[in-house]
């Protein structure tokens, strides 16, 4: 799922986002919060009016930015009094409070309250954090006003000790979400510690529900999760990547802007079909960064975005193909029918139906299931 932090992937319209196969788009309930105003975004017709965005949103609780970007104040058990970065008045979150702003975003998926400490903290430290994040997602269920309309998901927490993420994930399971994350890595704990827990805590989550990797994206992470059963991840790297002229190939990452590649007739990744790779050569790209830049920043990221991603559903189908796999329903509390992603082209859905194809049968999120 591409990031649009602020309600928006920066630089990029809609219809240019539907069209390299993304078919979920993250936002972020803190920003939205203190900037317009939860308010003002229901007042304007919800996420989906105000992005202009049909297909399915998904939003998370805050808790993260507010442990990883505010100045705080004071955490307690009732929740997190900081300071907001924006122009230092203090605000008051509470997982209840979460659980109104999402409510009222009107994400179709949106995420308990949680705390998600440093992967470096201490065990005391992370059982802490553990315990108030199962008191929250209790209160998170309880406060959730339209679970007939957004599908509230749950957070793993507990580090990289596996009896604190059992421990998690069991109390998790017995309150049922919709759908279960997997939070608290990629967060320094480095990428062995994060296959070691994905490999544990995985499949100690329901099969027949989404199994979501959070704040994860470079192919050699998502294609390990995808082997150990993850459905589903967001990150801000492809498009931010794609901004700064970074770039992703299966002979490693490219740094467009350097001069050897001034008379490189050759595409961003030999067999790709993507828009990109199919039109341009990295000279013209690197062209077109140094002296055209807002059309490349708002052009390629979007491009470049697609073409990492065709790389990765190449790279992930024979892990995909090789999972054990359960048909399930629809989630509860999720209704998509009146949605839909803008069409992709015949050529655009061909190269993705392949991963949705296979992934179908275990999420149970029905924008997977819609034809292209």
């Amino acid at each position: 799922m591409p990031v649009g932090t602020q309600g928006t992937i920066k630089g990029i319209l809609p219809d240019h986002v539907a069209a390299t196969g993304s078919q979920c788009i993250l936002a972020n309930t803190y920003h939205l919060m203190l900037r317009p105003g939860e308010k003002v975004v229901a007042e304007l017709g919800d996420l989906h009016r105000f992005m202009a965005w049909p297909g399915p949103i998904l939003t998370d609780s805050g808790g993260f930015q507010v442990f990883s970007l505010a100045d705080l104040n004071k955490i307690n058990d009732d929740g997190v009094t900081f300071r907001s970065h924006i122009d230092g008045s203090v605000v008051h979150l509470t997982p209840a409070r979460s659980m109104q702003v999402q409510n009222d975003l009107g994400a179709d998926i949106i995420m308990a309250f949680d705390e998600c400490p440093p992967g470096d903290a201490p065990l005391e430290y992370h059982l802490t954090a553990l315990e108030r994040t199962l008191r929250w997602a209790k209160v998170c269920v309880e406060a959730h006003a339209r679970p007939d309309r957004q599908a509230l998901f749950g957070i793993v927490q507990g580090g990289t000790d596996r009896s604190l993420r059992e421990r998690c994930a069991a109390e998790l399971i017995r309150l049922d979400f919709p759908g279960y994350a997997i939070g608290g890595l990629a967060v320094g704990e480095g990428f062995t510690a994060m296959k070691d827990v994905l490999g544990f805590v995985t499949p100690l989550l329901p099969s027949d529900k989404p199994r979501y990797l959070m704040g994860v994206g470079y192919p050699r992470d998502i294609t390990a999760a995808v082997r150990e059963g993850v459905d589903m991840f967001d990150c801000v790297l492809p498009t931010r990547n794609g901004r700064n002229a970074y770039a992703f190939t299966a002979s490693g990452a490219i740094r467009l802007r350097n001069a050897k590649y001034q008379r490189d007739t050759g595409p961003i990744e030999q067999g790709c079909d993507c828009y990109a790779c199919r039109h341009f050569t990295r000279g013209a790209i690197r062209h077109y960064f140094l002296r055209a830049r807002c059309l490349a920043r708002s052009w390629f990221q979007c491009i470049m975005s697609d073409s990492t991603n065709g790389s990765w559903r190449t790279s992930a189908r024979p892990s995909l193909a090789a999972r054990s796999t359960t048909s399930v329903g629809q989630t509860p509390g999720v209704g998509w029918d009146r949605r839909k992603v803008t069409p992709l082209s015949t050529r655009e859905a061909e190269r993705v139906q392949g991963l949705r194809y296979r992934v179908q049968e275990r999420l149970s999120l029905e924008f997977l299931l819609t034809e292209p």
